[in-house]
């Protein structure tokens, strides 16, 4: 399993989005409206990317994103369903993580919903404990915002 650093621009990174939107769809969206979500999950302004491969075949990815001075984003995270449950998630979560740390954000914080409760359970894992909904999310109870705090500088 190879797991390479990129940015928003490539293109296994996009086509892994576009699987994680037909997942989400798939998922919970008969239950929640997700239109309103798109706005929030572009990819313009995402530098950092990790882009998961087994034998040169993308099955996952996930991504940080500046939020401010102190915050970084984790945004887009999704391993293809065949791959769920092996570890994959966690370990690219991890990944994130540190590239974070490196970059000296002193916290990471991420939007899902309690309906994702596979991912509700790798971020708690992780140690992201549930913060008051936050920017965009406040007014959308289906969010569940969560926080790492990271130490930085």
């Amino acid at each position: 399993m190879d797991f390479r650093r990129t940015d928003g621009k490539n293109k296994d990174f996009i086509e892994n989005c576009k699987l994680l939107d037909m997942d989400l769809d798939r998922r919970v969206g008969k239950k929640i409206k997700r239109d309103k979500y798109r706005k929030y999950n572009q990819l313009d302004e995402i530098q950092e990317v990790i882009v998961v491969y087994e034998n040169n075949k993308v099955i996952g990815g996930g991504a940080i994103r500046k939020y401010d001075v102190e915050n970084i984003e984790l945004k887009r995270v999704f391993v293809h369903t065949e791959y769920q449950g092996q570890g994959i998630g966690t370990k690219l979560v991890s990944l994130l993580i540190e590239w974070a740390i490196e970059l000296g954000y002193k916290r990471i914080i991420l939007e899902t919903g309690e309906l994702l409760a596979e991912s509700c359970a790798v971020y708690k894992k992780l140690g992201f404990k549930k913060i008051p909904n936050y920017g965009p999310y406040v007014n959308m109870p289906e969010s569940l915002c969560m926080a790492k705090d990271l130490g930085g500088k």
